[in-house]
C-alpha cells in the first residue's frame, strides 16, 4: 500500500506523469549527443596513492563539454588475461564518487569500475560556469534563465556519464557489451540518463532516482530537501508563477521520464513507498515509460534510505552481466 501522500499503487503503476515535455526534446538530445561526440576527451589515468594487491586505481580525468575538467575514480583487477565487465557507479546529489574500498566488491570479481564525479559537486570535477571551485547545489535550476536551453547544466551531466560510460567501454581490458550502471537518488537518475544517452548500457539498477517529473513534486507540495531550489527559483524569480508554464517546459529538457524509452539494457529498481525526497509517484512516471526488460523492488515501509538487500540484489544483478 503507497503512502497517504501519494496515489495507491495501482495507480502508481499506471502512472504516466505530469510535467510537460518539450516538443523538441528528440531534437535537443540529439543536437546534445553530436557535441559529446565531438568533443575530444583527452583522457588521463593518474596511478593513485590507493593500493590493493588484487587490482589498479587511478584517477581518471576526461574533458567534457563546454570545456570542463571532468574526474572518476577508475580500477580495474590486476592480471587480466581476457576483456571482462565493468560497472559505472553514480552518486547522490551534491555528494562525490565515494572512497575507493566501496568499490573493490566488484573489482575483485573480476571487474572494472568507474565512479563519476558530477561536475560542481562535492567531487573534483569542475563546472565552467565562470567561477572557479565547486557550485555544489541549485543545479536543477542552473541555466533556467539563459535562453539557450543548451546551457543547463543537468544536460552536460547527462552528458558526462555517456562520455564515461564511451570511454570505459573504449578500454583495452573491457567488453564493451557487458557494462552496467548503478547509483541512488541523483545516482539513480544519472543510471538512467547514462542507459538512455549510451544504449549499450546491459544492465542498470537505479535505487530512488531523482530528476523526475518535476511538475509532480510540484503539485505534492514536496518542494523541499533534493528538490527545495525549484521553490526557491520561484519565490525569488517568478512569485507569482506568470511563467509557470515555461519553467516546467523548459525543466522537461532534463527530466529523465522522456529519456528512458532510449534505454536498451534490463532494470532492476529499487523503490520505498514512503520516500517524500523523490515521491513514489515521480519514479513510477520513469519507470512506466522503460520499454526494456524490468523488475521493481517495492519496499512499502521505506522512504529515501538505504533499502534492505536491495544492494545484495544489485551486486548478483550485475553479476550477471
Amino acid at each position: 500500500m503507497a503512502a497517504i501522500f501519494e496515489m495507491s499503487l495501482e495507480k502508481l503503476t499506471k502512472y504516466t506523469g505530469t510535467n510537460p515535455c518539450p516538443f523538441d526534446f528528440d531534437e535537443y538530445w540529439e543536437r546534445a549527443l553530436k557535441e559529446m561526440n565531438e568533443t575530444n576527451p583527452e583522457v588521463e589515468l593518474i596511478p593513485s596513492e590507493f593500493h590493493t594487491s588484487f587490482a589498479d586505481c587511478f584517477d581518471l580525468y576526461f574533458t567534457g563539454v563546454k570545456g570542463a575538467r571532468i574526474h572518476a575514480k577508475y580500477i580495474k583487477p590486476k592480471n587480466f588475461k581476457d576483456k571482462h565487465p565493468a560497472v559505472l557507479i553514480f552518486h547522490g546529489y551534491s555528494g562525490d564518487c565515494g572512497d575507493w574500498q566501496s568499490k573493490l566488491c566488484y573489482a575483485g570479481t573480476g571487474y572494472s569500475v568507474a565512479a563519476l564525479d558530477c561536475r560542481g559537486q562535492g567531487g573534483l570535477s569542475e563546472d565552467k560556469g565562470g567561477v572557479k571551485g565547486n557550485t555544489y547545489f541549485g543545479h536543477i535550476i542552473r541555466g533556467l534563465d539563459d535562453p539557450n536551453s543548451d546551457n543547463l547544466l543537468f544536460r552536460q551531466i547527462f552528458l558526462d556519464t555517456a562520455q564515461l560510460a564511451k570511454i570505459i567501454m573504449s578500454f583495452p581490458e573491457v567488453d564493451a557489451d557487458r557494462v552496467g550502471a548503478l547509483g541512488g537518488s541523483q545516482g539513480g537518475g544519472l543510471t538512467l540518463a547514462c542507459g538512455a544517452l549510451e544504449p549499450r548500457i546491459r544492465r542498470l539498477a537505479p535505487a530512488f532516482p531523482f530528476l523526475s517529473d518535476y511538475k509532480r513534486v510540484w503539485d505534492m507540495d514536496l518542494l523541499r530537501d533534493a528538490y527545495s531550489e525549484i521553490k526557491t527559483y520561484f519565490r525569488q524569480f517568478d512569485p507569482r508563477h506568470e511563467r509557470e508554464e515555461e519553467i516546467f517546459i523548459k525543466l522537461g529538457y532534463i527530466d529523465i521520464q522522456f529519456l528512458v524509452n532510449r534505454i536498451n539494457g534490463d532494470v532492476l529498481m529499487g523503490t520505498g513507498l514512503q520516500d517524500t525526497v523523490c515521491p513514489p509517484s515521480t519514479q513510477f512516471a520513469a519507470y512506466n515509460k522503460i520499454k526494456s526488460k524490468k523488475q521493481m523492488m517495492i519496499y512499502p515501509d521505506f522512504g529515501h534510505e538505504e533499502l534492505k538487500g536491495f544492494n545484495d540484489a544489485v551486486y548478483q544483478f550485475m553479476m550477471q552481466l
